[in-house]
């Protein structure tokens, strides 16, 4: 049995034909837009400005309104230095876009500059512009008919406090606490009724003592224990001071007999009848406050009253003190005033001591003790650290780096070795005396388009080091990409370098990065002293910021 193959023939109407060849002509024609490559165009408005004048670096790119396009950043155009970079102008025309930017650039040197040419990244995909010439011409100025004046010298400005660090307020705190407590303990303090009875001499006090008791109410309350007490204290005190007999601790015929024993001496002029009513007076004060006796109220006024009485006489008995006896006074007096302010000098030294350790404490505590530690040891690294760094570009070919300060170009003096290899070399650097710290960049332009010569280079350094007296130096070497991934030699190690006194030795570290290409040669030197945590970390961001072009 065999099988049959049947064939069906299809026909397409002429219309639909010309249709898909229709459709297919225009698929393809937007595949040829879609696909067609981006364009870059660059300009300037002159190529000859004089000193400090501005040019306007234009470029365009033409590109699908799908593409993503990025345009330089930052000192790219270095020689030239950018002021401003304006924002990116764009035209939409269906499915292609032209975007416009514009560089505004200068230069503060005369000379013919070579604008470098400057990559767009367009998808990914980088595109680079024209490198143009630029003539910059000094600005004739006229020295006859125009003044001229001395350059005004630096003025200082106050740093800016807006953000102040704990540890100043904790100091600041120490110190008004410390001030409050000084002030407590020397100030003039108005005294007490009782203390300005207490300063009174011996005899003033005794009649103030005796007015004041006077007023009490002892004897209404019939507190008589109380009234006699007081009576017989403030009068036995009265003789021990005045009259130099020990009175509060002897009995009353002790006390009788001492003063009729000063009597016949000649030492007290006081007559029998006093002593006498003195001697029935502290009788009764024995019995009311041994025998709880009660007299009458008059009676006890009355003894108050005698008591009075006895202290004027008896004051009006003492000899007038001799010359020895003012002058032993006077010392007393003075020693116990060199007591008082000695006792008060302790205090404010303790207070004072205590405040400062409970604001260490809470340094300590808030900040840590390595953190301290290292504040009061490494403070001028960390003030370089923590203040404000300077972002630059140094040299030609550049190298962008950031750095505490600005590094300050040096005048080079180029041996006889050099001066045959090398058509330019520009030397920048910055060197703080407080912790050695010392940054150095070199950009060298070779006499010949080849490659440089690290080694050399290296060795050079490290001469140049031990020249300035450093010692025991160890190298190592490592690959080293810059910070957009340029590839460079870095050369570090340690040595024993010179301190700021003669004969003193610092243990440091040193870093040596090196570029370059044919005809030119970038290079950073960078040392710092051993141990210090801020210098660490200083030397690591200076590192991690360093950027080349290479590029001639």
């Amino acid at each position: 049995m065999k099988l049959e193959r049947k064939h069906t023939k299809v026909l397409i109407p002429l219309s639909k034909t010309w249709g898909w060849v229709l459709f297919l002509f225009l698929n393809f024609a937007f595949v040829s837009s879609a696909q067609q490559s981006p364009t870059v165009r660059s300009a300037v408005d002159t190529t000859i400005i004089k000193i400090g004048e501005q040019i306007n670096f234009m470029v365009s790119v033409e590109a699908d309104t799908t593409a993503q396009v990025l345009f330089p950043e930052g000192q790219t155009f270095s020689p030239l230095e950018t002021v401003e970079a304006f924002k990116t102008d764009t035209t939409r025309k269906a499915d292609r876009m032209t975007l416009q930017k514009i560089y505004a650039l200068t230069q503060f040197d005369s000379g013919s500059y070579l604008l470098p040419a400057q990559r767009i990244e367009i998808d990914g995909k980088g595109y680079f512009t024209d490198s143009l010439l630029v003539s910059v011409s000094t600005i004739e100025v006229d020295t006859v008919s125009k003044e001229f004046y001395d350059i005004k010298p630096l003025i200082s400005v106050e740093k800016n406090q807006a953000s102040l660090p704990f540890y100043f307020w904790v100091i600041l705190g120490t110190l008004l606490l410390v001030g409050i407590i000084l002030w407590y303990i020397f100030r003039r303090k108005p005294l007490s009724e009782e203390e300005q009875i207490a300063l009174l001499p011996p005899y003033d006090r005794a009649l103030q003592e005796l007015k004041k008791l006077e007023k009490s109410k002892y004897l209404i309350q019939e507190e008589y224990k109380k009234y006699y007490s007081e009576l017989t204290d403030i009068v036995r005190s009265y003789l021990e001071e005045d009259v130099h007999i020990s009175a509060l601790e002897s009995t009353t015929d002790q006390l009788i007999t001492k003063l009729e024993l000063m009597k016949d001496a000649g030492e007290l002029k006081i007559d029998d009848e006093t002593i006498q009513q003195f001697k029935q007076i502290l009788y009764t004060a024995d019995l009311v406050k041994f025998a709880r006796s009660k007299p009458e109220t008059s009676k006890a006024e009355e003894d108050r009253k005698s008591i009075e009485h006895i202290v004027i006489k008896t004051k009006e008995a003492i000899p007038e003190p001799t010359e020895e006896e003012l002058m032993e006074q006077a010392a007393y007096k003075e020693a116990m005033r060199k007591k008082a302010l000695k006792k008060r000098r302790i205090q404010a030294g303790l207070a004072t001591a205590a405040v400062i350790v409970i604001g260490l404490i809470a340094t300590v505590f808030y900040y840590g003790i390595d953190n301290v530690r290292n504040s009061l040891i490494y403070q001028p690294s960390k003030n370089l650290l923590e203040g404000e760094w300077v972002a630059s570009s140094y040299g030609y070919p550049p190298i962008d780096l950031t750095a505490p300060d600005v590094l300050l170009r040096q005048e080079v003096e180029l041996t006889t070795e050099e001066m045959n290899a090398v058509r330019d070399k520009q030397v920048f650097s910055f060197y703080n005396p407080d912790n050695l710290l010392w940054v150095g960049t070199s950009s060298v332009i070779l006499a010949e388009p080849t490659e440089p010569d690290y080694q050399k280079s290296i060795d050079r350094v490290l001469k140049d080091l031990a020249d300035k007296g450093a010692r025991n130096i160890i190298t190592k070497q490592e690959e080293f990409s810059s910070a957009s991934g340029v590839p460079g030699v870095k050369v570090y190690g340690s040595a024993s370098f010179p301190g700021e006194s003669e004969g003193d030795r610092v243990k440091g570290k040193y870093a040596i990065i090196l570029f370059g290409g044919k005809g030119f040669q970038q290079q950073v030197v960078l040392s710092w002293v051993e141990g210090d945590p801020y210098a660490e970390q200083i030397i690591d961001r200076i590192i991690n910021s360093i950027d080349v072009k290479t590029q001639v």
